[in-house]
């Protein structure tokens, strides 16, 4: 007898337990007893009694049809013993489930690294300009510039500068067109 064990009732265990005994109530008659009219006192104790136990249910009873009982006092919770076992189940789980999201932080760590670093070398190699010619005529572009700012006041004196780099552009607008495409 060491086996300890709960039983747990709930509301609506009770109300269903008072509706199934309304239903037989309702199904079966109750004999109705006659109660005599004599002045005995005896005689109607016995009838007391004999009515309280035909009926089943002793006077006072709280819901019809079922005796009304003391109360039960159940252990609260399951066994001590089931109870460490469970808290052992749900403390292993937990630790394992702590070290899986470590594994899968450091996963993920890892994992925007790599991305990080890919994505680097995608945009390095998206965006880097192609080897490009350097400009025509750039040194004969920054020279007419140049005289432009020394004579603002008299721009004739840079006619000779402009001639050289309108010459050189032609130049380099001959080649491009004669190259075949």
């Amino acid at each position: 007898m060491g086996d300890s064990f709960t039983i747990q009732i709930s509301s609506n265990l009770i109300n269903r337990l008072a509706a199934d005994g309304d239903k037989v109530k309702k199904k079966t008659k109750k004999p109705k007893h006659k109660i005599p009219h004599g002045n005995d006192q005896s005689q109607s104790k016995a009838h007391q009694k004999q009515t309280a136990g035909v009926s089943g249910t002793p006077r006072g009873s709280g819901v019809a049809g079922w005796p009304l009982q003391p109360p039960v006092f159940l252990p609260v919770g399951p066994p001590p013993t089931v109870a460490n076992a469970e808290l052992a189940a749900i403390q292993s789980t937990l630790q394992e489930s702590e070290r899986v999201v470590e594994r899968l932080q450091k996963q993920e760590e890892n994992m925007v690294q790599e991305v990080t670093q890919r994505a680097k070398e995608l945009h390095d190699k998206e965006f880097k300009l192609p080897y490009q010619k350097p400009l025509p005529c750039l040194a004969e572009k920054d020279a007419c510039l140049e005289c432009y700012k020394e004579n603002v006041k008299d721009p004739l004196k840079c006619a000779q500068v402009v001639k050289s780099f309108v010459d050189c552009a032609r130049k380099e607008r001959q080649q491009v067109s004669s190259v075949p495409d």
